[in-house]
């Protein structure tokens, strides 16, 4: 699918997941290099930047949080919610092919951010404004500046989870929470991975760029990769959050299982003589005291008792219990 924008000289051609008819028409108009055109057609694997005479082709990976669906009655609802909250969070790929006076995005499924940021292009081409500037770099530094805001954003609403599970496991629900912080871990390790390239992607999109569009256009560059770091930083913290989370959530999961066992342990240690105890005057002998006698039931039982008590006492007195 193909979505046309222009603003003043400045063409913005958006392509969701293209047809090869799609990617030739674009490639005819823009004098796109036949490799370029062929890569626009399907995701790659690695992030990437090169520069050809009449553009720069840069591929981006952005990660994106696993839907979760709302609760239901309804128990298929349920099963089908469950499954969704356990979901691998994706990574989407955004290729751009930025010239001097158009800029193309190719994505292989809707992309939020860009939706998003269509609509601000949108509203500016209507009120002549000129926040866009003079070529297709400035649309990319605003583009991607949107792009970056949208993920830090993402990051915030699982800081705010974070703050969730923290009041969960001060509440007494430590075991449940082992779960859930592991699929925030696994969340947060691919927000980690899909933007750990985009270092060394965008310093060389900056040495290309400037040669590209002019020095002018070189603090631009430079609010790029501050976004970056900010997104980066922000992604960091947010682990060492997480990370501390799951270490306090350790230990009192571990302390809770320690006192379960420690409570086992003393009830096991009553119960041991009172066995014993049985199991003496359970024996087939001949001169079991007591046994045979009136009340004999009566007074093995109080013995069991009394000892029962003098030793739920000594383990009270030890702190044990």
């Amino acid at each position: 699918m193909i979505n046309k924008n222009q603003y003043k000289n400045i063409e913005w051609i958006d392509l969701e997941n293209p047809t090869n008819e799609e990617v030739r028409a674009v490639m005819d108009q823009y004098d796109i290099d036949p490799i370029v055109g062929n890569e626009l057609l399907s995701p790659t694997l690695r992030s990437r930047v090169d520069v050809h005479p009449k553009y720069i082709y840069l591929i981006l990976h952005f990660p994106v949080s696993p839907t979760i669906n709302k609760e239901s009655n309804n128990k298929k609802d349920k099963k089908h919610s469950l499954k969704s909250r356990m979901q691998q969070p994706k990574i989407q790929e955004v290729d751009f092919v930025i010239g001097k006076n158009f800029i193309i995005t190719t994505h292989y499924e809707s992309v939020d951010a860009l939706y998003d940021f269509s609509k601000i292009f949108e509203v500016n081409s209507i009120l002549s404004k000129s926040q866009f500037g003079d070529h297709a770099g400035y649309m990319f530094f605003f583009m991607m500046k949107h792009l970056y805001h949208n993920l830090r954003s993402k990051v915030e609403s699982l800081t705010e989870k974070l703050d969730e599970f923290e009041e969960q496991i001060f509440s007494g629900k430590e075991k449940e929470m082992v779960i859930e912080l592991s699929k925030l871990k696994r969340t947060l390790l691919t927000f980690k991975e899909s933007t750990s390239a985009h270092k060394e992607v965008l310093v060389t999109f900056e040495i290309a760029a400037e040669k590209f569009f002019g020095a002018e256009f070189k603090y631009h560059l430079r609010s790029i990769l501050g976004e970056y770091y900010k997104v980066r930083i922000f992604i960091e913290s947010t682990k060492e959050y997480l990370d501390e989370l799951r270490e306090t959530n350790d230990s009192l999961l571990s302390t809770k299982q320690n006192e379960v066992m420690q409570t086992l342990t003393v009830i096991t240690f009553i119960i041991l003589p009172l066995s014993l105890i049985s199991s003496i005057f359970g024996m087939n002998a001949i001169h079991t005291p007591f046994v045979g006698q009136p009340m004999d039931f009566l007074i093995i039982t109080s013995i069991m008792l009394g000892l029962g008590i003098v030793v739920f006492a000594f383990c009270k007195e030890r702190g044990w219990i």
